[in-house]
């Protein structure tokens, strides 16, 4: 399922979102530009491997260029024309309504500290895992999870393709990022199961999951004072409506 749109409209222009789809979006194509042995480099290099990141922090922690330049460097870049595709829209769609809710600079800093956590989770629950973590997909889901407890009752447009029948049909928040997060967390405990889980994944599912659960727990102090106000007149009355929220 593709998210296309949500039923609310921005409050303004989404400046903050709208530059980390452009920044993520050079990089990657600095990234196809390169020859196939460089970028290997490059993402062993930039890429978060959660191995290299324990012991860089155990035995090297004032190398900065080993562990937080990585730490950072991860969430801007990504694995194929899907990868990069797929986040973007997810940031578009959700993160382009959550930013006016909360403003420029907090959105910025609620969405880098959803990926740093993300990242966290990701490492704490696959230590020896010697793959890059690469994707803005921690973040995201730090979003989504924000989004998810802030608007419940949005309607999301949803994409679905059939073979190749595109088939256009609206599901509340709560279902569309519920069924989401449920898949996160299925795929991580399956993962959990397999044999392949001391080598690592190719899918940082933890970090998917890791970064919905932060969002929903740190959305509330990055609100704004009346954005929290209309939040608790909104769980107050569920099934009322955000005044002056409805529409594109």
């Amino acid at each position: 399922m593709f998210p296309l749109r949500v039923n609310l409209r921005r409050l303004h222009a989404p400046i903050v979102t709208i530059v980390l789809i452009l920044v993520n979006a050079v990089v990657f194509f600095h990234e196809i530009s390169l020859p196939h042995a460089v970028l290997d480099r490059f993402l062993d290099t930039y890429g978060l491997v959660p191995a290299h990141y324990l012991a860089a922090l155990t035995h090297a922690p004032t190398r900065l260029d080993l562990w937080l330049v990585p730490l950072f460097a991860s969430m801007f870049i990504h694995g194929g024309w899907l990868h990069i595709g797929g986040n973007m829209l997810y940031l578009w769609v959700f993160g382009s309504i959550l930013e006016g809710r909360m403003g420029r600079v907090r959105f910025l800093v609620f969405y880098l500290l959803a990926g740093l956590l993300a990242a966290h989770t990701q490492v704490l629950l696959t230590p020896t895992s010697t793959l890059p973590m690469i994707g803005a997909s921690g973040a995201i889901s730090g979003v989504m999870g924000g989004f998810l407890l802030v608007f419940p009752l949005a309607r999301v447009e949803v994409l679905i393709l059939i073979v190749i029948i595109p088939i256009f049909f609206e599901l509340p928040a709560i279902l569309f990022l519920g069924i989401w997060a449920l898949q996160q967390f299925l795929y991580g405990a399956m993962f959990a199961l397999s044999r392949t889980a001391a080598r690592g994944s190719d899918i940082a599912v933890w970090a998917h999951a890791g970064g919905f659960v932060t969002g929903m727990l740190l959305v509330l102090p990055f609100l704004g004072r009346r954005q929290r106000s209309h939040l608790r007149a909104h769980y107050r009355h569920p099934l009322a409506q955000w005044h002056g929220d409805r529409g594109v």
